[in-house]
């Protein structure tokens, strides 16, 4: 089968389309045909060497944490899930991932995969609507007529975090960039505020229940956020090499997150999607083979929305 791998850490070059052999699913595993997997910029700092602390990886390394395929064969033990069925999953970070034609995975966490959208389209959900969908209730807490401040919702994972927000009933504000306030304003943020004309702080009029970073600003930036916050409140930050802020004195707490792949929460996005709650914004699809060039772009900051990466047909 082809896949794409690294055999060094190192810049986009070090990415190779090469032949491997097609995996054989042991206990517990299954056997996918990708449909497709999705870019996440977690790929390129694993790539580069940058996460080998937190996400060590065996090279040759395929990278790819999202999945969206077809189970090609099971292996022993696993129940509930047949061969043929249309799944979606979280791979295990440190793992072998998704960018190849075959891919295995453990069979607990996968979950049927969408039906309202293209089954290549389900690989841009997992990781950032579970990142999305754990700092906003597993972490913040949120609850409906809540308020609630995303900072950097013009990516993907703020897509999903504004529409989820606004589904749970809260209050959303949003911050964005020209580019994307139409895209966040239509995923239903009651306000949106232009971070490259206007001060958050001076803009945030009124405590925020939960302040959600998910940009990569300075570190007086995210300070900041605290002050936004009412007692008993919290910050929640996605942005890991910055410590997520917080205020013993005034009852704030910051909490940094680390996502984390759950088949049970990712069902519950599934349904959402397929009620037309959630809607799966794809901006690009690639094939695998110009996955280097992908990652080189992303490398370059001209890379905006989920782009998937999609096995050739042939």
């Amino acid at each position: 089968m082809k896949a794409v791998r690294f055999h060094e850490y190192g810049d986009p070059s070090v990415l190779r389309y090469e032949d491997v052999e097609q995996p054989v699913p042991g206990a517990g595993e299954v056997l996918i045909r990708v449909a497709a997997t999705s870019f996440n910029p977690v790929d390129g700092n694993i790539r580069g060497g940058f996460m080998q602390g937190p996400i060590p990886v065996q090279l040759p390394h395929t990278p790819g944490i999202d999945v969206a395929g077809t189970i090609d064969a099971l292996g022993e033990g696993v129940g509930g899930i047949a061969v043929g069925d249309d799944i979606v999953g979280f791979l295990p970070m440190g793992g072998t991932g998704a960018a190849a034609e075959y891919v295995l995975a453990p069979a607990e966490a996968l979950t049927p995969a969408p039906k309202s959208v293209p089954l290549a389209d389900a690989a841009a959900l997992p990781l950032v609507g579970l990142t999305a969908y754990q700092a906003l209730f597993d972490h913040g807490k949120l609850t409906a007529g809540q308020r609630v401040l995303i900072n950097g919702a013009g990516g993907a994972v703020g897509g999903y975090a504004v529409q989820l927000a606004k589904g749970a009933g809260a209050h959303v504000i949003a911050t964005a960039g020209p580019r994307s306030s139409q895209a966040v304003t239509s995923a239903g943020a009651d306000e949106v505020i232009d971070h490259t004309t206007t001060s958050v702080t001076a803009a945030v009029t009124e405590p925020v229940d939960l302040a959600l970073n998910l940009a990569p600003v300075a570190p007086d930036e995210l300070a900041a956020l605290v002050t936004l916050v009412r007692p008993g409140g919290v910050v929640v930050n996605t942005t890991v090499w910055m410590p997520a802020p917080s205020d013993e004195e005034h009852d704030v707490r910051g909490i940094n997150l680390f996502v984390r792949s759950d088949a049970d929460q990712l069902a519950q996005l599934v349904a959402l999607t397929d009620s037309g709650e959630l809607r799966v914004d794809v901006a690009e699809r690639v094939p695998l083979a110009e996955l280097p060039a992908l990652h080189a772009r992303a490398a370059e900051g001209t890379v905006h929305g989920k782009v998937i990466v999609v096995p050739s047909a042939d």
